[in-house]
């Protein structure tokens, strides 16, 4: 069975549509979405090409937060993403916010006989959790708690990763639609879409993480034409090839 991995949208909808795109050629069985699909430019869209799609979706911690409300803010970053989370949520239907609601916290899958697949967002514990490659394995005992499978699958961090943590494989697609180049001392966002594939057949494993551009250039005149709130700073943290447009590497590396 081939799987296609796809986390962390953040409406944006030039970044999906370039990793579906993708995904045409690769024979998949089956994609899997693990969460944080419209807090971005183009929720609404982002939701409507998802429900086309009609695949497994995991709520994320900002599909949470559209639902049932925003976290008081600690600082003035958290402040000034839960007022970009207010506006992007006001462009949203009341059918698009009841199928945030009705979406699930975790899903699992079978994939190869006797091989299951455990779709989460942040951990099975929690949506916020952030499993990272150097999370203490006790931490991530914790967090993984007793519902776990050969294969667990999450995003929230917006970083791509695999990690082995006993008998079972952790794996993270990183973001499509905001994938983080860092995150300290200032955030900065890639100039790419991220998603993953996974092959089990015949008891075996794999695990291709992969990249590709979309029309960067596009995705920031839009948000600058929008009218959202602190539209400069956000779209000052893209890390823009020399062109403004596109980062310089082929479909696919």
């Amino acid at each position: 069975m081939r799987l296609g991995l796809i986390s962390d949208l953040h409406g944006n909808l030039f970044a999906l549509e370039a990793v579906l795109d993708e995904f045409r050629d690769e024979q998949l069985d089956q994609l899997v979405c693990l969460g944080d699909i419209a807090v971005g430019p183009q929720p609404a869209e982002t939701i409507a090409r998802l429900r086309e799609l009609d695949c497994p979706v995991v709520m994320g911690n900002w599909d949470a937060y559209f639902v049932s409300g925003f976290p008081e803010p600690d600082n003035d970053l958290d402040r000034r993403l839960m007022e970009l989370g207010a506006w992007w949520k006001a462009g949203l239907s009341d059918a698009d916010l009841e199928y945030l609601r009705g979406l699930s916290t975790a899903v699992r899958l079978p994939v190869d006989d006797g091989f299951e697949l455990l779709a989460f967002h942040g951990s099975p514990r929690s949506s916020e959790d952030r499993i990272l490659p150097t999370t203490p394995d006790e931490q991530l005992d914790q967090m993984l708690g007793a519902r776990r499978a050969q294969l667990m699958v999450g995003g929230h961090t917006h970083f791509q990763m695999v990690r082995r943590h006993g008998e079972g494989l952790v794996v993270n697609p990183g973001s499509v639609g905001l994938p983080f180049e860092r995150q300290e001392p200032v955030m900065r966002v890639c100039p790419w879409a991220e998603y993953g594939i996974v092959e089990a057949r015949d008891g075996s494993l794999s695990v291709d993480l992969r990249r590709t551009s979309f029309d960067v250039g596009a995705h920031l005149n839009l948000m600058r034409r929008s009218g959202m709130p602190h539209v400069e700073w956000w779209t000052g943290l893209w890390a823009t090839s020399r062109d403004g447009t596109r980062p310089r590497f082929g479909t696919g590396s």
